[in-house]
């Protein structure tokens, strides 16, 4: 069985989701921030040196990193669900979206996180900089899902757990007022059964 170390109110969220989804037995490690920091604590650099979380340990293969965690849980999963099928349009659409969720989208987002945390006059570069990568990076989000019900297409994919995670981040820093079709996707996606099961344990 695959044990999960998931830190409290963290996106390591996205990999309690997916065993919800999958109906799959896993075992679950908590980890808490420290009280005064913040900040992960030292039992998670204990499994891995980068003591982030979610980490996995299932038999010798330890990993770090959401999109990799993701991966390796869907090849265990014998009726192979939640991905498209290999070389197919929906696919790819599928790895594009589980990795912009942590790679493009990440760092502005992160950055405007902690940039709305402090008194600033909006005139530095890094302003201008980040504005304009949060208003690429959500019109594409907003013009996808105008077209389509889900990141990868007409199924639920995990590209949609990696991607719902940083939504509820930037609607929680006011980047999706009147993004009306992300705003409503994400309302539909925390409708679900397995979304709400996973937020009750993180």
């Amino acid at each position: 069985m695959i044990t999960l170390h998931h830190l409290t109110r963290s996106r390591s969220k996205r990999v309690t989701w997916l065993f919800e989804e999958l109906n799959t037995p896993y075992n679950l490690i908590k980890h808490t921030r420290d009280s005064q920091t913040n900040l992960a604590p030292q039992s998670l650099k204990d499994i891995h040196p980068l003591g982030k979380a979610p980490i996995i340990v299932d038999g010798d293969t330890i990993l770090c990193e959401s999109s990799s965690i993701m991966e390796y849980i869907l090849d265990q999963d014998q009726k192979q669900r939640l991905r498209p099928a290999k070389n197919t349009p929906a696919y790819y659409r599928y790895l594009e979206w589980s990795h912009f969720a942590e790679g493009s989208l990440s760092l502005p987002l992160i950055t405007k996180l902690f940039m709305s945390m402090e008194q600033r006059d909006g005139q530095k570069p890094m302003d201008a900089y980040i504005n304009k990568e949060i208003g690429v990076d959500f019109s594409y989000i907003e013009n996808t899902l105008s077209k389509q019900p889900y990141f990868a297409g007409e199924a639920f994919t995990a590209a949609d757990i990696m991607m719902t995670i940083s939504l509820e981040i930037a609607a929680s820093i006011g980047v999706l007022a009147e993004k009306t079709h992300t705003l409503a996707y994400l309302d539909k996606i925390q409708k679900r059964v397995a979304y709400i099961k996973a937020s009750a344990i993180g």
